[in-house]
C-alpha cells in the first residue's frame, strides 16, 4: 500500500485536535514519517526502540528488518486499520512506502485510584487519577474516535492549573459547548484546586437549589456522557471530573445499569425514584396526617400514631425538625470522622440516640421509624450533589406541610415541579431524557 495516501488520510481525520503528533526523521540516506497520540504512548520506549536504531543503523532495509523483528511489530493493512492502531496507543511508521504498527501503549492502570465514592457491584472499580495527563490517557484508551477533542487552558491567577475540556466534535451539543467555552473565558478566580469548583465558576444562577453539572470519578461514565454529546471537564491534581450539560435523570442513573437486564435495570431505577418520593414527602405526610388531615389515613393506623404519641411533649412538626436534625449531624460526622471509625460512631450514635429519644418520650416510635426510612431513601440516590438537593428540598416542604397540612403539601410539590421544568443546564432543559451514544443528529436545542 502506498503510506504517503494513507497518513495524509489519517491526519486529516484529526484536523480539528493537536493530540496527534507527526514527525520526519531523515539522517544521511534514510528517511522515515511517524504518527501517534502523545498521551497514549510510552515516550522512554519510543525513543529507546525506535529513534536511536534508526540514527544508529546504517540503511533502512537494515532498520525495516529490525522493526519486523519487534514483537510489538504489526503489518498494515489499511488506511481504517492504521486510524485503528493510532488511537488504541500504537505509533505508526511510514517507511519505504509501507505503514507499520508498533505498540507502545503507556499503560498507565497501575497509577490510578479506585472507585470509592461511585461503587458497584459489576464493573469496572477503576477510577481517574490526581494526573491530568494519565486521566486523558485513560479516558482516550476506552474512547476511540478521532473526532475527540482535547482543549487545554490555564486558570487562576495564583496556582495556574491546567485544564482540559474534552468533547466529541461529531456529537457534542453545540449550543452548550459555546456557551461553556464563553463562560470558561470569563473565569478569573485566584485559585482554583479541584474541579467541582466549575459547578460554580460557569453557573450564573448562584442560588440554584440543583446541580447543574454531574461530578464522577468514573472514567466509565465519562466515556457514556462523551457518547451523548456532553462535555467534560479534567483539572490537574484532582481525581474527579465535570460533565456538563447534566439533566435530572443524569443523577439518578449508574454504569451498573447498563449491566443488568432490562427488567432488574428498570426495577433498580423504580426503587431509585420510589426512594426520592419517600425521602422528600415522608416527614411531610406524617405532619399534615397527624396535625391536620388524620382522616385521611386509615383509622386502626392513625390510632396506632397517636398512641405511640402520648407523653411526647411537642408537635409533629417539632418532633420531626427534631430527629431529622440529629440524622443530619450524624450524617456530616459520619463524613468528616476517619474512615476507620465513621461507620461505627455513625451506627452506635443512631442505635444510642433512637433508643434514648423514644425512651425519654421526645419522639414516638413511629417517628424513628419515618426517619430511618428517610434516611435510607436518600442513600439510594446515586450522587451525592443531588442527594444533598434532596435533603434540602425535603426541609421545604416540612415547613409548608407544618402550615398548611397536606394541600400545602401537594401544592409545594407541585411547585417543585414547576421548577424543575423552568430550569436548564448551559441551554439544556434540566428535565430533557437524552439518547445516549446518538449525539446531537436530531437537531441543536430540541428537547
Amino acid at each position: 500500500m502506498v503510506s504517503t495516501e494513507s497518513l495524509s488520510w489519517i491526519v486529516s481525520q484529526f484536523k480539528d485536535t493537536k493530540e496527534l503528533t507527526q514527525k520526519e526523521l531523515e539522517f544521511e540516506n534514510k528517511k522515515m514519517t511517524v504518527l501517534y497520540i502523545k498521551s497514549l504512548i510510552d515516550q522512554e520506549l519510543f525513543q529507546q526502540y525506535i529513534v536511536n536504531p534508526f540514527f544508529e543503523m546504517k540503511t533502512e532495509e537494515q532498520f525495516r528488518v529490525y522493526l519486523t523483528a519487534l514483537p510489538q511489530f504489526q503489518e498494515v493493512q489499511s488506511k481504517e486499520e492504521g486510524l485503528l492502531y493510532v488511537m488504541e496507543g500504537n505509533i505508526l511508521v511510514a517507511l519505504q512506502e509501507n505503514l507499520y504498527a508498533i505498540d507502545f501503549k503507556l499503560a498507565k492502570n497501575s497509577d490510578v485510584n479506585s472507585t470509592s465514592v461511585e461503587t458497584t457491584i459489576h464493573g469496572s472499580e477503576l477510577a481517574l487519577s490526581d494526573n491530568l495527563m494519565t486521566n486523558v490517557n485513560i479516558i482516550r484508551s476506552f474512547y476511540h474516535q478521532p473526532s475527540l477533542i482535547i482543549e487545554y487552558y490555564l486558570k487562576g491567577e495564583v496556582n495556574k492549573p491546567k485544564v482540559a475540556l474534552i468533547y466529541d466534535q461529531e456529537k457534542v451539543k453545540k449550543k452548550a459547548l459555546e456557551i461553556i467555552k464563553e463562560k470558561l473565558q470569563q473565569i478569573d478566580k485566584q485559585i482554583i484546586t479541584e474541579t467541582p469548583q466549575f459547578n460554580n465558576f460557569l453557573n450564573d444562577k448562584r442560588f440554584s437549589l440543583f446541580p447543574q453539572m454531574i461530578l464522577t470519578e468514573r472514567p466509565d461514565r465519562v466515556v457514556y456522557n462523551l457518547a451523548g454529546g456532553k462535555v467534560v471537564f479534567l483539572v490537574d491534581g484532582s481525581p474527579q471530573s465535570m460533565i456538563a450539560p447534566a439533566v435530572f435523570f443524569d443523577f439518578m442513573t449508574t454504569m451498573e445499569d447498563n449491566y443488568h437486564t432490562l427488567f432488574i435495570s428498570y426495577y433498580l431505577k423504580m426503587l431509585r425514584y420510589f426512594g426520592i418520593f419517600v425521602c422528600i414527602l415522608l416527614p411531610g405526610i406524617y405532619i399534615g396526617a397527624a396535625s391536620f388531615s388524620p382522616e385521611v389515613i386509615r383509622t386502626e393506623l392513625m390510632l396506632t400514631i397517636a398512641g405511640s404519641r402520648m407523653g411526647v411533649p411537642f408537635t409533629s412538626f417539632v418532633e420531626v425538625l427534631f430527629m431529622l436534625f440529629f440524622m443530619e449531624l450524624l450524617l456530616e460526622a459520619s463524613i468528616r470522622l476517619p474512615k476507620a471509625i465513621s461507620a461505627t460512631a455513625a451506627t452506635v450514635g443512631g442505635l444510642i440516640l433512637g433508643t434514648a429519644v423514644t425512651e425519654a418520650a421526645l419522639a414516638s416510635n413511629i417517628m424513628v421509624i419515618i426517619v430511618s426510612a428517610v434516611a435510607i431513601s436518600t442513600f439510594v440516590i446515586p450522587v451525592n450533589e443531588m442527594a444533598f438537593a434532596i435533603r434540602i428540598v425535603r426541609l421545604f416542604l416540612i415547613v409548608i406541610a407544618s402550615i398548611f397540612g397536606l394541600a400545602g403539601l401537594t401544592l409545594g410539590f407541585l411547585c417543585l415541579i414547576m421548577y424543575l421544568v423552568n430550569q436548564s443546564s448551559f441551554g439544556e432543559p434540566f428535565l430533557r431524557v437524552y439518547n445516549y451514544g446518538k449525539g446531537d443528529k436530531k437537531s441543536e436545542g430540541q428537547a
